[in-house]
């Protein structure tokens, strides 16, 4: 079956938008455990939120079906939809290099405020960085854009094999009997944050609980903090942007297949994406969720099963999206609005969980806490497509264009239409 029509007045793809809506969705529903409790909960319940009842369904429920798959899926949307917007520029005469890079900088500005002035957890980052070198690689084949995805991908499970066989030495030599000071710094240095002690999660609580102007001091103060965090994922979000250009190319995250290919995508990718996940899961919680086997677990050993679960879940997609019914024009406008749905979630977290805000930082469990994801995604597909009803973005789209374009851009539509994506 073919591609969903696209719109008229902007020949956007609607089957990619659908998917995007999806991820942007999905990726709040593990992001809002980051906002609202120390960051090492995230990976390691036991730490705080709750690891028992609801709090440990939630967070096994959420390692097992969302983490990694749908900021997996977003990355992949950001490589096709990246050539798309190089492919009509070249089209239309302009010089795509041009293009592409003003966007990637605008994009890069965006991220730096986000990371800075509202929350760590910042994707956009790494997205124009990343998005700047896969540029590099645009016009490979198919095949070669798949072998040289799955090779970054590699490369980032290698990588942080390596720094994982460094933290086995450096805890041994932390935790042996009369380990000297300096061992035990270099422990707490490199990997101490992922099983903060009392004072730490007391401190964390403080900083996220202070005035918003104590929180940018502190924030731009660790300014560093981003170098790392972004270069460590690199490898692994070029990889998956080239996956991305190779699915639009190929037709398969435009909705080209047959629905017996998808079928039968959906079916194994997310046969093993589950077994996978679970499996992991379940040696995480075997090892007494031990700092080294959860970095082991979560980042290097799911990477391939993330991966695939994130193929199978696009193909499902585009089986149930079909027919484009009312609750599937909703979701491609949530995705037609990503940028401005991603950045808002931000802020209406931050003003729920942080002391500028509400202040429930630290004092919700874990399954109370995602007890707002429900209330956000709704909040999503109700105002994304009644504004692109009488807009033609959605107010960030239409901030970043604007910017990379060098002048304002038509806002308002002369008379308002159905957004169908």
């Amino acid at each position: 079956m073919a591609t969903l029509p696209s719109t008229g007045e902007s020949g956007r793809i609607i089957t990619l938008d659908i998917i995007r809506g999806v991820a942007v969705m999905g990726i709040f529903s593990v992001n809002v455990i980051a906002f609202a409790m120390i960051e090492a909960a995230y990976f390691n319940p036991a730490v705080y939120g709750g690891s028992t009842g609801p709090n440990f369904a939630v967070w096994a429920t959420n390692m097992v079906l969302i983490d990694g798959k749908m900021r997996s899926l977003f990355s992949m949307l950001f490589g096709a939809s990246m050539l798309l917007v190089i492919e009509r520029a070249e089209a239309s005469g302009r010089q795509a290099w041009l293009v592409h890079a003003r966007r990637m900088l605008v994009l890069l500005g965006f991220g730096l405020i986000h990371y800075y002035f509202i929350w760590f957890g910042d994707i956009l980052t790494l997205y124009a960085v990343c998005g700047l070198v896969v540029f590099l690689f645009r016009n490979l084949s198919i095949e070669k854009q798949v072998a040289l995805g799955a090779a970054f991908m590699v490369g980032h499970m290698l990588l942080f094999t390596g720094f994982l066989i460094d933290g086995y030495h450096t805890d041994v030599a932390a935790h042996a009997p009369n380990a000297p000071q300096a061992a035990i710094d270099s422990w707490n240095a490199g990997f101490g944050s992922f099983a903060p002690d009392a004072q730490t999660i007391a401190d964390d609580r403080a900083i996220h609980l202070g005035t918003y102007l104590d929180y940018v001091r502190y924030r731009l103060s660790e300014w560093t903090d981003i170098f790392p965090t972004t270069i460590a994922f690199i490898p692994d979000t070029i990889g998956l942007m080239l996956l991305g250009m190779a699915g639009y190319r190929s037709g398969f995250l435009t909705g080209e297949w047959s629905n017996k290919a998808y079928r039968r995508v959906a079916v194994i990718s997310l046969s093993i994406g589950f077994v996978g996940g679970a499996g992991v899961v379940g040696y995480d919680v075997w090892s007494g969720f031990s700092v080294l086997g959860s970095i082991a677990a979560f980042v290097v050993v799911a990477t391939p099963f993330i991966t695939v679960m994130a193929f199978g879940y696009a193909a499902k997609i585009i089986l149930l999206t079909r027919r484009f019914g009312p609750l599937a024009q909703r979701i491609a406008a949530t995705g037609r609005c990503a940028f401005s749905n991603y950045l808002g979630t931000s802020i209406v977290a931050s003003l729920i969980f942080y002391g500028w805000g509400l202040g429930y930082y630290g004092s919700l469990s874990r399954w109370q806490a995602w007890c707002l994801v429900p209330l956000v995604w709704v909040g999503m597909l109700l105002w994304s497509k009644p504004w692109l009803e009488r807009f033609h973005y959605g107010p960030l789209e239409w901030a970043w264009r604007s910017l990379a374009r060098g002048k304002m851009q038509p806002m308002r539509k002369t008379r308002a239409t159905p957004a169908t994506a």
